[in-house]
């Protein structure tokens, strides 16, 4: 009897796992870079899709900040574990291009997976930066910015100024900054991301060219053209309002947002994601606002180009794991997921059914602002335009900050800064080159 009991015990627990093992869902490793709140919003995401797809498991790991989880990946890659999906910011879209053999193409991918991804789903500006020259999507848009102009309605009060009139030209930016001094404003302006807001975007917002080739997307052969006369006229305007006490340099990448949000500087140029943290942080009113131009330059204003980041898929999965992503990528792509998710964090809505449900919900009018990034995107781009597709452009970015400090404070002109940054950059596009041939 006892060993009978034995032997049903164990045809149970046999019987039990072989179910398990028939149905248990398939597993997809994602990487990301989101952390704090938008980490939270990441794992609410994963979560809803696991609850309504059960023959999936999506696992969300955070592995850093975006250039260590790109790092990680293709290491990852190289030693024949990586992850499924890897989140990688928008200047690394070059190099995940060209790393040959390690990724799938969304498109395709969703394609042989039965359920094809729309890049015409998208808005223009951010389907045009992650697709390849016939128009496929490479990677799947997710977290889009781009560069606004935020401003303080208190110290305009104070200076003077409309707060409902924030200044549209870099010439009335100036007059509004000396305005903001005399009224005892310790700091008129300042911008965060330098490169990517006074180079890369200023370039594309004045559709003008950033690099030859189509900005790179024509070709390897792709060289910075940022010598300009205009160029230079623009890094000549920041130092000389650097020189008379309007502007001031607050670093690299995101340093200079608390100098905004400490209400010490009264007006900002940055990313439109960090709307939320302004609206935290602050103790005055802000308004949102599109960014300085020059006036007399044709064809300015055109467009921003975005930044942020998008979901790489990697080569040398199952069929089943490529099923399970394509599901979670149009899971992320639903109007009421993806204007959540805009809502939420300040991130564009990177899909055109998601702003029109954001609109009809009300949420602009609600929220004054909210909708500049997306107007600057959502335009027919060109080719100065569309967005940049350059090799070792973190490190370009690198080189461009170190002459632009060296400019603001005086210790170089703007036409040797931009020479500088040209012929570094340069080498770094010809090496890059020879490496992807």
């Amino acid at each position: 009897m006892r060993q009978q009991r034995l032997a049903f015990t164990l045809a149970a627990i046999f019987t039990a796992f072989a179910a398990t093992s028939a149905n248990a869902a398939t597993e997809i490793q994602f990487w990301h870079s989101m952390e704090g709140a938008l980490g939270e919003r990441v794992n609410e995401l994963v979560e809803e899709f696991n609850k309504s797809n059960p023959d999936y498991r999506v696992n969300a790991v955070y592995k850093g900040n975006y250039g260590e989880s790109m790092n990680a990946g293709i290491a990852a890659f190289r030693a024949g574990n990586a992850p499924d999906i890897l989140q990688v910011f928008e200047v690394g879209t070059a190099t995940m291009m060209h790393a040959k053999g390690a990724v799938k193409p969304v498109q395709e991918m969703s394609e042989e997976a039965g359920k094809p991804i729309d890049p015409k789903a998208f808005i223009g500006a951010v389907a045009g930066y992650y697709s390849s020259q016939d128009g496929k999507l490479i990677s799947m848009p997710f977290n889009s910015s781009t560069v606004v102009f935020y401003y303080n309605k208190d110290a305009f009060k104070k200076a003077g100024l409309d707060p409902e009139k924030p200044p549209k030209t870099w010439e009335e930016l100036a007059q509004a900054g000396q305005k903001l001094k005399e009224a005892g404003q310790e700091c008129g302006y300042t911008t965060s991301w330098p490169s990517w807001s006074q180079l890369e975007t200023f370039s594309s917002w004045h559709n003008v060219p950033y690099a030859t080739e189509d900005n790179g997307f024509g070709g390897l052969g792709a060289r910075l053209a940022i010598d300009t006369p205009l160029h230079k006229r623009h890094l000549e305007n920041l130092a000389n309002m650097a020189k008379d006490g309007i502007f001031m340099y607050g670093g690299r990448g995101d340093q200079p947002n608390a100098l905004f949000t400490s209400g010490k500087c009264a007006m900002i140029t940055g990313s439109s994601g960090m709307r939320a943290n302004i609206a935290k942080n602050a103790k005055f009113e802000f308004g949102v606002s599109s960014l300085p131009y020059y006036a007399d330059v044709k064809g300015a204003p055109q467009n921003t180009i975005i930044g942020g980041a998008s979901l790489w898929v990697f080569a040398k999965k199952s069929p089943e794991v490529y099923k399970g992503v394509t599901e979670f990528f149009h899971f992320l792509a639903k109007p009421e997921i993806a204007a959540r998710w805009h809502q939420q964090t300040g991130y564009v809505p990177v899909t055109i059914a998601a702003y029109d449900e954001t609109k009809k919900s009300g949420f602009y009018d609600k929220n004054p602002g909210t909708e500049v990034a997306v107007e600057q995107l959502n335009v027919e781009t060109t080719s100065n335009s569309r967005g940049l597709r350059l090799g070792f452009l973190p490190q370009i970015r690198e080189i461009e900050d170190q002459e632009m400090e060296r400019i603001v404070s005086g210790k170089t002109s703007a036409e040797d800064g931009l020479k500088t940054m040209v012929k570094r950059g340069n080498e770094l596009l010809e090496k890059f080159e020879k490496s992807a041939k």
